[in-house]
């Protein structure tokens, strides 16, 4: 099967198809928020930092492991050590367990999208309009099948003639997009440059062990970590390409779009509230709600309005695709199963999945696990449990446990010299495992409401 395994054409692919799959609704809904919370530029400056240190680590064990195995996530941790094969399984579980829900998500953007560019930019304004949208039991389905089915035939494309390709026109289209709101917000919204300054500019009076927390927090759901993606992009990866090169551009791709990103909506939302962004809203709040008040005393609101949700739809529908691809590799993988069969068999599941979460603010409202929703429940578990999870057992794994010892190193070797090799080790070994079980705990607590991130 391996000897058969699809892969990437080249470098630019691989990296534009692992970025596009780091890049997504998180970085666009929650990196702002979390800027402006914790003082901006001093957030922005940790970021950056935990980015080339932690984030690099984590990310070369997983390319590397799935480029060493060239098997998608279960089958690479059983081929390394049985021992570890149950990280395999539940790194295997949660790109089922998310998929569904984002696409719900991506439904939503869908939505937005298509009112915005049918005229009811004004109508979506209204601070009831999101409840009132999600509220109902027949629509949010309807954009849901179609966002999951957009994903699903790039899939069915394959590696090269599907993911690569459309990585290739997104990615950049992407950048351009968010770079031209970020300047256009800027240059036309009164109030906006002095956000522009809160954000990029460190003030150190504004730094917490909670600035920290929160930073490894975003950066752990940003870059597609521990979710199974990068071990299976990895798995596709041609020998002759530099490991440690592609991670940094990687890296590049994903901090220059959510820094875009927060340049987009940190000095709106400070224009739109007078300088205050104290009570900034995260997630859905901030992008269907906030959002669109704003754009609706912007010049031209509406015609950005319409960029921005395009822009959106493109960030989750690179990351959903990530999703789908992981998974239908497993299925390829463990069941033997061709890319169509596998292809359906997981949109089968995503619907299965995906309809609780489309109806849990309407007709299934009353159902709810460890009291939440469906959908704030399965973001929960995967984000909060499982995803820490299998990235602190990786780094058991990699740094302790792995024979010999030097496997993932000397795979990271094969292309080009490993220059971060010190780095890499001292991270795996000894700060990662601390930071993830930090994370850990303080998921653990602000899904319960002891604390707030």
């Amino acid at each position: 099967m391996s000897s058969e395994r699809s892969s990437f054409t080249g470098k630019i692919g691989f990296v534009l198809a692992a970025a596009g799959s780091a890049v997504g609704l998180g970085n666009i809904w929650r990196f702002p928020y979390l800027a402006a919370k914790y003082g901006g530029g001093i957030f922005l400056l940790v970021y950056i930092i935990l980015s080339v240190t932690f984030g690099f680590s984590l990310m070369v064990a997983e390319i590397a492991i799935g480029r060493k195995t060239k098997l998608s996530p279960i089958g690479a941790y059983t081929s390394l050590d049985k021992r570890f094969s149950f990280v395999g399984w539940l790194g295997a579980l949660i790109p089922v367990m998310i998929l569904p829900y984002y696409s719900v998500i991506g439904g939503w953007v869908l939505k937005y999208l298509f009112g915005f560019i049918t005229g009811e930019a004004s109508s979506m304004a209204e601070g009831t309009y999101f409840g009132g949208y999600i509220a109902k039991a027949g629509e949010p389905i309807v954009w849901f099948l179609l966002f999951i089915a957009l994903t699903a035939v790039i899939v069915l494309f394959g590696v090269e003639k599907g993911i690569e390709k459309v990585s290739k026109i997104m990615m950049p289209i992407l950048v351009l997009l968010t770079l031209f709101i970020a300047v256009y917000t800027i240059v036309t919204l009164d109030g906006a440059f002095d956000g522009l300054l809160y954000y990029i500019k460190p003030d150190f009076s504004q730094f917490s062990i909670m600035t920290v927390v929160a930073a490894m927090g975003q950066l752990f759901y940003s870059m597609s970590l521990a979710m199974g993606i990068m071990i299976t992009f990895g798995s596709y990866m041609k020998k002759d390409i530099s490991i440690e090169k592609s991670v940094h551009q990687i890296e590049l791709f994903d901090t220059g779009i959510a820094f875009l990103a927060g340049m987009m909506i940190v000095p709106a939302v400070f224009a739109f509230e007078g300088g205050n962004v104290e009570n900034m809203d995260k997630g859905a709040g901030l992008m269907f709600i906030t959002l669109p008040q704003i754009f609706k005393t912007m010049p031209g609101g509406t015609v950005i309005g319409v960029l921005f949700f395009f822009m959106v739809l493109l960030a989750a529908l690179t990351s959903a695709i990530s999703l789908m691809e992981t998974v239908v590799s497993i299925f390829q993988d463990k069941l033997k199963m061709g890319r169509k069969s596998s292809c359906f068999l997981v949109l089968g599941i995503c619907l299965l999945l995906g309809i609780p979460s489309a109806l849990g603010s309407s007709a299934w409202s009353g159902v709810t696990l460890l009291g939440k929703q469906f959908l704030d429940f399965f973001d929960f578990i995967t984000n909060s449990i499982f995803m820490p999870v299998v990235a602190f057992a990786t780094c058991l794994f990699v740094g302790y446990f792995i024979k010999p010892r030097s496997a993932i190193e000397d795979e990271v070797s094969l292309s080009s010299p490993f220059r971060g090799r010190l780095l890499y080790r001292v991270i795996i070994r000894y700060i990662a495992p601390i930071c993830i079980l930090t994370i850990l705990v303080s998921s653990v607590l602000e899904a319960f409401k002891i604390i707030s991130i």
